[in-house]
């Protein structure tokens, strides 16, 4: 084993004590105070607070989107195991190979095949968690509110936000619509996460993110093009898990795939989630003709340390030209890479991921109900093949092929399927409480308080749920009929088996009380079997599947 590799051995199994909420080792992991810095997560925010406070901990900040708090915990104090503990860690944004000098720069809309003066994503709002967005000409109205997490004041003093902010909203006003951001309609949130260094934390990020959840009906795409490197599984990393809550909340997230390529197993987290839209880097090599594009030497590589096929697509991210933030670090540092006045050249899959991000605006503004499942599936199943961007070299499913997805987008039609969907979201939300009580009687076996519940249902509830049953596999309806049927329960064993079947699937979601339950519940399995001749809108829900997978403590490649 390398040196590297036991480092990062040691590093998985410092955190894998910390996650289990044992003590660690002296000189396991050296510390510098009696206190340690840690997110717990589990059921809710609010009895995270009192476990950590039980335990003489302090809560540092409330964190609902990962039902979880900021904490610091004594060194030697644990938790109840109900409760999960992750050790703090730094967070950087997802640096290029380059800034470069080569010669020349990609004109990102000319590489997507889109009008010159297009106005795409109109009526959209992208929050950019990152490192801040300068106040340059060509940002200027773009920028709808400013979120600072630093306590270093507003602007970009390392230079990365505001590229990203460029490639997705640049209005082009300083180069004569030359580098127009992909969708220049849309409006912009300054998430301020990282410093002038381009560094951050764990806390400060769930901060940025649980801006965005409390304010997620004003957010409907959220860039992230930061790499935590974090050697938790993305079902337990508080980072992931809070990307998935916004992604859950119907809020579209995007993240790169790292740029420690090309090896295989180079992807990043939190681009290792199976759940959310992880987008590679690929190098047009100056044309708009895609049959040279290549997957850039830098873009990070599948499968994930979890066996996770990733990234999802490739999309620009090759020496793409976009916004400079005059007097940041990257811009005194790297002057060869600089664009006339106001521009600035660069390669790296936070550039794709914020060009990825770009198109699904637009394509939001066409369709604003195409939630984050469908979003993901109507990119990936309309990409362009190419030699080099096959899924052998790291190409996922292919280049964005943004002018496809925005024609897609706007022919999408409401399906029978998808009002059916939208109909059982509304009922399920709105019965609610009834379904937790109906839910909590068959799990506790009480049949009278279960016929009561059930009665109280509305009828569209119950339909609901006989629908829900008949889509089952035979053999998983024939299994739960068996084994409810057992509990020599009066009534039919079937009908019994159908409504337990439906309280456990309710119960089983952890988030049952949150107010975004029954958005997130609608789109389970027999979602994915009802749609399953809308075309590509059919696959939407297989996400949702890949999270029930196993995971196993191993090193990253």
């Amino acid at each position: 084993m390398t040196a590297g590799n036991r480092r990062r051995m040691a590093t998985i199994i410092t955190a894998a004590l910390a996650v289990t909420g044992l003590p660690v080792a002296a000189g396991a992991h050296p510390v510098a105070a009696a206190w340690r810095d840690v997110v717990v997560t589990g059921s809710d925010a609010d009895g995270a607070a009192r476990a950590v406070e039980a335990a003489g901990g302090r809560v540092v900040a409330k964190l609902p989107v990962v039902r979880g708090v900021a904490a610091q915990l004594a060194q030697d104090s644990t938790l109840d195991p109900a409760w999960s503990i992750a050790p703090e860690r730094e967070i950087a944004v997802a640096e290029a190979a380059t800034p470069d000098g080569t010669a020349g720069g990609v004109a990102v809309r000319q590489m997507l095949g889109l009008p010159a003066d297009g106005d795409e994503g109109r009526g959209v709002t992208v929050a950019v968690v990152d490192t801040g967005i300068a106040a340059v000409p060509d940002l200027a109205g773009q920028v709808a509110d400013r979120v600072d997490l630093t306590d270093t004041g507003t602007g970009d003093g390392y230079g990365h936000g505001t590229f990203m902010a460029g490639l997705i909203a640049a209005s082009g006003r300083a180069s004569g619509g030359a580098y127009r951001g992909v969708a220049p309609g849309a409006k912009l949130i300054d998430v301020k996460v990282a410093d002038a260094d381009g560094r951050t934390d764990l806390t400060t990020v769930l901060r940025g993110l649980q801006w965005v959840s409390d304010h997620r009906e004003d957010v409907q795409v959220v860039n992230l093009s930061l790499s935590s490197n974090s050697p938790l599984p993305y079902q337990i990393d508080p980072l992931t898990q809070a990307l998935e809550s916004l992604w859950h909340q119907g809020v579209m997230v995007v993240v790169p795939s790292g740029n420690d390529g090309p090896g295989t197993g180079s992807v990043t987290s939190p681009g290792n989630d199976p759940l959310l839209l992880t987008t590679g880097g690929l190098d047009a090599e100056g044309t708009a003709d895609h049959g040279d594009d290549v997957v850039g030497t830098w873009s990070g590589r599948g499968p994930t340390w979890q066996g996770d096929a990733k990234p999802d697509l490739v999309a620009v991210g090759g020496h793409v030209v976009s916004l400079r933030s005059p007097g940041s670090v990257v811009d005194k540092g790297n002057p060869q890479a600089r664009v006339g006045n106001g521009y600035f050249r660069g390669s790296g899959t936070s550039m794709a991921a914020a060009v990825t991000s770009g198109v699904a605006a637009g394509a939001l503004a066409l369709q604003p109900r195409l939630r984050p499942d469908a979003m993901k599936n109507l990119l990936t199943t309309t990409t362009y093949a190419s030699a080099g961007l096959s899924r052998a070299a790291g190409g996922g499913a292919g280049g964005l092929d943004a002018a496809r997805v925005l024609k897609s987008a706007s022919g999408w039609r409401v399906s029978k399927a998808q009002k059916q969907y939208d109909d059982d979201t509304a009922t399920i939300g709105r019965d609610a409480s009834r379904w937790a009580a109906f839910s909590k009687a068959v799990v506790d076996g009480d049949q009278d308080a279960a016929e009561r519940a059930w009665t109280k249902l509305t009828p569209a509830s119950r339909d609901w749920a006989a629908r829900a049953w008949a889509q089952l596999d035979p053999a998983a309806r024939a299994w739960a009929a068996r084994a409810w049927a057992a509990r020599a329960w009066a009534g039919a064993a079937g009908e019994w088996a159908a409504r337990a079947w439906a309280a456990r699937a309710w119960a089983a979601r952890a988030w049952a009380s949150d107010d975004w339950a029954a958005r997130a519940w609608a789109g389970s399995d027999w979602t994915a079997r009802a749609w399953a001749a809308d075309d590509w809108t059919a696959r939407a829900w297989a996400a949702d599947r890949w999270a029930a997978r196993a995971w196993a403590w191993m090193p990253l490649s």
